[in-house]
């Protein structure tokens, strides 16, 4: 049931579809449900005199009666705001904030409690990546980055127990941990760079696959050309995501854009090479490789942490800048 209508005519509640590239306009998507009125200032602003909606997938109280009269007017439709299925108040699991203040812990059973509530935290945020998450998962990930930066023994136990497999949520979780460690050797020092918000952005980095297809995200093998395609839009995704929560640190997007750039300049989007890509954005590129080539995967097996790092420095460098890669290897003695 889809009737196009001028965009004055629009409402919270509505499922549209935007009739323009999504290059061309602030959403994460060219299809989804209108949450708020400043989504609907945003459209107008688009330049956009009429669109589709799509009333099956609407959220409007009546559903609105369909005819074949052109000039029939549509009931007015009550706004409603369907509730996400997370929200700040239950996103970020209280087990994670308590065991990191939790001072009578050993290292290895605070490590073990707060890599695990992580992982939580990062599957509610995927399952709901509403702008309100997004602010409260920051203000979660920037305790556990202070927790890595302040305690060593700690930190190196959260290294030793990343998991393998290959979920986003994991993922992101193990990329984040071990950029953090990198950005703190590097730059621990020097009061230049903002660490807690480093944090928020390794976390976060691949964030934009929420708006890829997960069959995409879950093939057992080779990507096709179309669909690696699609892929290489995650980055992007990602920075309006955030841009669109008002959470788009510099930090943030150096590493969500940059996080797939490779020293060569054959990595994406941009084919950034060397010294264009951004020191944080590299940072992020050595985690994202090397959780990858350790990950078990249903057509690969882990590759040992070893393994994996003898390959990146042996056969892989011209992936990385060799200044980083060095010091990344010796998180692992």
């Amino acid at each position: 049931m889809i009737k196009k209508i001028p965009v004055k005519e629009l409402k919270v509640g509505m499922f549209i579809k935007l009739p323009l590239s999504w290059l061309d306009h602030p959403f994460s998507l060219n299809q989804f449900l209108i949450k708020n009125r400043q989504q609907i200032r945003e459209i107008k602003e688009c330049g956009i005199h009429h669109i589709e909606v799509d009333y099956n997938k609407s959220e409007l109280t009546p559903k609105p009666k369909i005819t074949k009269s052109k000039n029939e007017e549509q009931p007015a439709a009550e706004e409603i705001e369907p509730p996400p299925k997370w929200n700040p108040e239950t996103l970020v699991p209280k087990k994670l904030l308590s065991a990191i203040e939790d001072k009578t812990l050993d290292s290895e059973t605070k490590a073990k409690a707060v890599y695990e509530n992580s992982l939580s935290l990062m599957s509610r945020l995927l399952e709901s990546p509403t702008a309100e998450n997004i602010t409260a998962s920051k203000g979660a990930i920037k305790s556990v980055t202070d927790l890595i930066l302040r305690d060593d023994e700690t930190a190196h136990n959260m290294l030793l127990i990343t998991s393998h497999d290959f979920y986003t949520y994991t993922h992101s979780v193990n990329v984040g941990i071990y950029s953090i460690m990198l950005a703190k050797e590097l730059f621990i020092s020097s009061d230049d760079h903002d660490l807690e918000e480093l944090g928020a952005g390794f976390f976060l980095h691949d964030l934009g696959k929420v708006n890829v297809d997960p069959a995409i995200i879950n093939k057992p093998g080779r990507l096709s050309d179309a669909e690696m395609n699609q892929m290489r839009t995650h980055p992007y995704q990602g920075y309006k995501i955030l841009k669109e929560a008002d959470e788009l640190s510099e930090e943030c997007e150096y590493i969500v854009l940059q996080h797939h750039e490779r020293y060569d300049g054959n990595g994406y989007p941009k084919r950034l090479k060397g010294d264009e890509i951004h020191i944080y954005g590299r940072i992020c590129c050595l985690a994202d490789v090397f959780d990858a080539l350790t990950a078990e995967r249903s057509y690969k097996e882990s590759m040992s942490k070893f393994n994996a790092l003898k390959l990146m420095r042996d056969e892989m460098h011209d992936f990385f800048s060799r200044d980083l890669l060095e010091p990344f290897i010796l998180l692992f003695r």
